[in-house]
């Protein structure tokens, strides 16, 4: 059987604006407006380096309809070096940059670059040396809210080789991200691909089982401080013999990574410490992404006497300043975005369970409902059967166990402030 590797990647958003960033430091803003596009030359020369067969990129290449001239000459530059190694390009245009919408500089790529159209699924091979190694179907979004289910226009596929199909889709109803393209993973694990090579999520995720590999890369740089934008951000290697695979390989090609640091003020005596607190925590973060440069939001939490402090309107600006300066010589950079405080005012849970008041039930039941399980669900699904959670739609899901925990756990402290006072 013929070995080789190929390079999955996907959601470049080349040229994208950082989602709801303060305005930083100059310096950090060239960085920032360069990130994208120096993830996609690293995402080549990963291609080059792992000498891989062929590369593929499943969708939302620009982050808009409207593709700016600057991404789309990057955009070709790393295009044509890959054509100068013989390394086909297979690509897919997904909600971000639809086929049929917006405009484009440059209608002529490189011979070896295949752009999937929009009408049907169609399939291309992927070649070496004269040997068909796998055969790649894809289709592209035509317009950038696509309801219908495209995996379902995908057909059955003959059993030659290594099958892989290349789709923008939500596949399982990911709650992160719109519903476009909808389908579910039973569905692609039926469709007789070894490999789906999918895009649109931006968290990493594996979906697949036994033979028949479901993967998102996630986007190739972090793009805002939500939960799916947070971390390394990359894209997958993938070893192949013949039509099996083994399992992927995540690499990083971000330049910048979103971060949250955080600093629990219950046994913290004053601001100084606050500020070394955030400081340390940086510190650690510093140390496991290396060689990037990190846009930092800080989220103080605990109850604790400096919860007072932190209320006064020059507390948070004032540290936020402490901190920009503290990081200003750091390289890579660091930039302090924002801070956030969720900190509440100090309360003895021991004085007041020993009250017998209103307060002192609030904590029992609290208690009761933390340590069994079939009474925490109960009293969940009371609570989401007559209060607001009655409205919700119907494809919402009821929380995990653990998230039942710490949702209970969150409910308790609020109720426990509207109580006790501030």
């Amino acid at each position: 059987m013929t070995s080789f590797r190929f390079v999955h990647a996907a959601d470049l958003h080349l040229d994208t604006p950082f989602q709801g960033v303060a305005q930083p430091a100059p310096a950090v803003a060239e960085a920032l407006r360069d990130a994208s596009l120096a993830a996609w030359d690293e995402l080549v020369e990963l291609t080059l380096r792992e000498q891989a067969a062929f590369l593929l990129l499943a969708g939302d290449i620009y982050d808009g309809a409207e593709r700016g001239m600057r991404a789309q000459f990057r955009f070709l530059h790393g295009l044509e070096r890959l054509a100068d190694a013989r390394v086909p390009v297979f690509i897919v245009h997904g909600n971000h940059d639809p086929l049929g919408e917006g405009w484009s500089g440059i209608e002529r790529w490189p011979e070896t670059v295949k752009v999937f159209g929009s009408d049907q699924v169609t399939a291309a091979s992927a070649e070496r040396d004269g040997t068909t190694l796998a055969t790649v179907h894809g289709i592209s979004y035509a317009q950038r809210a696509v309801s219908d289910n495209l995996a379902a226009r995908f057909p059955s596929p003959d059993d030659h080789g290594l099958q892989v199909a290349l789709l923008h889709c939500n596949a399982g109803g990911n709650a992160e991200h719109e519903a476009y393209s909808p389908c579910s993973v039973a569905q692609l694990l039926d469709a007789g691909y070894q490999y789906w090579a999918l895009g649109h999520i931006h968290r990493r995720q594996s979906l697949g089982s036994g033979k028949v590999a479901i993967e998102y890369p996630g986007d190739l740089q972090g793009r805002s401080a939500k939960a799916s934008e947070l971390g390394e951000k990359g894209a997958l290697v993938v070893e192949a013999s013949g039509h099996r695979l083994q399992p992927v390989r995540f690499a990083t090609c971000d330049r910048v990574r979103f971060a949250v640091v955080e600093a629990d003020i219950a046994t913290l005596g004053d601001m100084t410490h606050v500020r070394d607190a955030l400081l340390d925590d940086l510190a650690r973060l510093q140390t496991q992404h290396g060689g990037c440069g990190l846009l930092v939001r800080g989220r103080l939490s605990g109850r604790g006497g400096l919860h007072t402090d932190l209320r006064r309107p020059d507390a948070l600006p004032a540290l936020l300043d402490e901190l920009r300066a503290a990081c200003n010589s750091e390289a890579p950079f660091v930039w302090w975005d924002a801070l956030s405080d969720q900190t509440r005012s100090p309360i003895d849970r021991e004085a007041i369970a020993r009250r017998g008041d209103l307060s002192a039930e609030l904590l029992h039941l609290g208690a009761a409902l933390a340590t069994d399980q079939e009474a925490r669900r109960g009293f969940l699904e009371a609570a989401l059967a007559e209060g607001p959670g009655r409205q919700l739609p119907e494809e919402s899901r009821a929380p995990d166990d653990a998230e039942a925990v710490a949702l209970l756990a969150e409910a308790e402290d609020l109720a426990l402030d509207g109580l006790e006072g501030d």
